[in-house]
């Protein structure tokens, strides 16, 4: 795969271009097809037709410390385990932290232990049901606000973690800690700083799934395309996506960030927020890495280099309402100079042509996938290729932490990973997809690697 020789980076022109009308592309109607909400976000999947379990116990937790001002408050439910007898557990035996990822808003962790525990094979097997029958106790930790600082809900999942403790009954076996997508960071980060300040997380294994250890992919040209119709006027008061965009939890979690749909700017190093982050997490030990701890993940990609559908350079489509608004939307380029991305126009806002430089085709990297181009196609009534719909949000080498720079992302993004040597990763074991399955889905091939590792 092709390395770049320069800067990641956007460059946007406000200038008009031709045929800006687009009178001959009409989909949609105004204003309604352009009010997006929050689109760019993980998609949690459930079995409808099965109501879900009532946690035994509900925590209400706060952060165990402050973060810029800021003390993030969560929740967790407590789902029992069953004894040999198959009665459920009286209190904590043994513990199994799983926290939420990213999202706007608060969590909801009904809908995540659907998400968790939907059939991942024609059997029906499930693999929070699974895991409770087998006698561990599954703690969904959720969180106030998904899309803040990972920072302060890492103080959450730190709090979390010391009440696990303390009411694990006498004799109890270590704990598990992990989460799915963002939650993996959280995870992370928490188990890694009370390492760094000499406590004891009693802990046998970290898990995560899906994890964007290196960061995780949402296209230039989407974010910009959030940005440039966020004045339009909204009645229903929900978020707009481009506020989940502007989230310090997405300029922490995404390689590549933009602030607006008018500046240009280097992409990697755009948000302070991540490097700070980033070296915040270098700061603490980077890892957990206590004697006795195992550290494993799954990603929803595959590791043979097996890409995505999505090639570089292609029309996802070219959508107008002609004389009021027109966005002419291409996949992420490989690499080189000044390639286009996207144009966007409107009444009142002007024109912005964005090109970006030595990005690399992300797009259609191996990785687990999210719906991006579907879902905003589908808010503004766009026609778009089924082919076109989804691509790469957590690159596969992201979600086994592979060892590489997370800023400069010198990498190739179709390492074959399932014949990696040791000590690439920063893992101590991890599992590809067999597919580049959707993020966050709970696969059989995923979910039984999970149950050997977690039960031997």
């Amino acid at each position: 795969m092709a390395m770049r020789s320069g800067e990641p980076r956007v460059d946007v022109s406000p200038d008009p271009w031709t045929d800006a009308e687009g009178a001959d592309k009409s989909q949609g109607s105004a204003p309604e097809a352009l009010r997006q909400g929050v689109l760019f976000a993980p998609a949690l999947r459930a079995d409808t037709a099965r109501k879900v379990n009532k946690p035994n116990t509900v925590w209400q937790l706060t952060g165990a410390w402050e973060y810029e001002g800021e003390t993030a408050t969560g929740t967790a439910a407590v789902y029992y385990g069953l004894a040999p007898d198959g009665t459920p557990h009286k209190g904590l035996v043994n513990p199994m932290i799983f926290a939420d990822g990213f999202n706007y808003g608060e969590s909801e962790l009904g809908d995540l232990y659907a998400h968790l525990d939907a059939p991942y094979n024609a059997d029906g097997k499930r693999l929070l049901s699974q895991l409770l029958a087998a006698g561990v106790d599954v703690i969904l930790l959720g969180f106030k606000e998904r899309h803040t600082h990972i920072q302060a809900n890492a103080a959450v999942a730190v709090s979390a973690i010391r009440k696990a403790i303390a009411d694990r009954q006498e004799g109890g076996a270590p704990l598990i800690v992990g989460g799915v997508s963002m939650g993996g960071l959280i995870t992370r980060y928490a188990l890694a700083w009370m390492e760094n300040e000499g406590e004891d997380h009693e802990s046998r294994i970290y898990l995560s799934y899906d994890s964007p250890h290196n960061g995780a992919w949402i296209p230039i040209a989407l974010q910009q395309l959030a940005y440039f119709f966020e004045s339009v006027p909204d009645p229903s008061g929900k978020p707009k996506q481009a506020e989940l965009i502007r989230s310090a939890a997405a300029q922490q979690l995404l390689w590549a960030w933009v602030p607006n749909a008018k500046d240009s700017g280097a992409v990697a190093t755009w948000s302070e927020k991540r490097v700070r982050f980033l070296q915040d997490l270098k700061d603490i030990g980077w890892f957990p890495s206590k004697p006795g701890l195992r550290r494993i993940g799954v990603a929803n990609g595959t590791g043979d280099g097996t890409p995505g559908p999505l090639l570089p350079d292609e029309l996802v489509f070219d959508w107008a309402i002609p004389n009021v608004a027109r966005a002419v939307l291409r996949t992420q380029p490989a690499f080189g100079q000044l390639q286009e991305v996207v144009r966007m126009s409107a009444l009142f806002l002007g024109y912005r042509t964005s090109r970006t430089s030595e990005i690399p085709p992300l797009d259609g990297a191996p990785g687990g996938t999210l719906a991006s181009y579907g879902m905003l196609a589908d808010a503004l009534g766009a026609t778009i290729d089924e082919r076109h719909r989804s691509g790469c949000f957590v690159p596969s080498v992201s979600a086994v932490a592979l060892k590489y720079d997370p800023v400069t992302w010198d990498v190739d993004l179709t390492t074959h990973l399932n014949d990696l040597p040791a000590g690439r990763s920063e893992l101590d074991a991890f599992r590809c997809d067999d597919t580049n399955s959707e993020h966050s889905l709970v696969t059989e091939r995923l979910a039984e690697w999970i149950l050997a590792e977690l039960l031997g």
